[in-house]
Parts: structure tokens; sequence; C-alpha cells
């Protein structure tokens, strides 16, 4: 899956990135028919620790998934919403599967 990552008001390093495709690639277990997916990181101007927002959209067919998470590190907030997106893509594939 190709992820297309924007990192708003400042430089994501290369090893960021690669962690975060790294982490979206597995969502491909859950459900092998996203379309697109777009990652924007975004860095808050507050005292508090936990001032960074990862944001992961998922086009599905038929849907659109988003995910929002704010903690301490970009790679914290990946794990947390890549975890996220795939409980929400199998609950989708349950709801397309044909009941017996």
């Amino acid at each position: 899956m190709k992820v297309n990552t924007q990192s708003v008001n400042f430089n994501a390093d290369s090893k960021l990135i690669d962690f975060i495709q790294k982490r979206m690639d597995k969502l491909d277990q859950f459900y092998d028919k996203v379309i697109q997916s777009d990652v924007y990181l975004k860095v808050e101007n507050t005292s508090d620790k936990a001032n960074k927002i990862f944001e992961a959209k998922l086009i599905v067919p038929g849907d659109t998934l988003v995910v929002k998470k704010q903690c301490k590190t970009f790679e914290e907030g990946t794990d947390m919403a890549v975890n996220s997106l795939g409980r929400l893509l199998k609950k989708r594939k349950e709801k397309l599967r044909p009941h017996l």
C-alpha cells in the first residue's frame, strides 16, 4: 500500500517515514482493498509533552476511515493509530461478509 505522508510545520526524516510505511503495510493483512492512505503529522505548540498529532485517513470502497491520535512521539501515535485502524478494518470486513 502506498502511504502519502505529509508533515505540517516540520520536516519528517526518512526513518520516521519508513517506520510509518512499515506499520501501515501491516493493515493489508486485515483488508486488502484499501484504495489510498494519507498520513498527516503535526506538532502543536503547547507546553504539554503529548504535543505530536498523528492523523491517518484510509479510503476503502464506499467509506473513509479516519483516526487521530495525540502522543509524546510519532512512533507511539503510529502504533496506536494502526491498532485502531486494524480494528475498524476487521469490523468493516465482518459487516461485508455474507451471513450464513
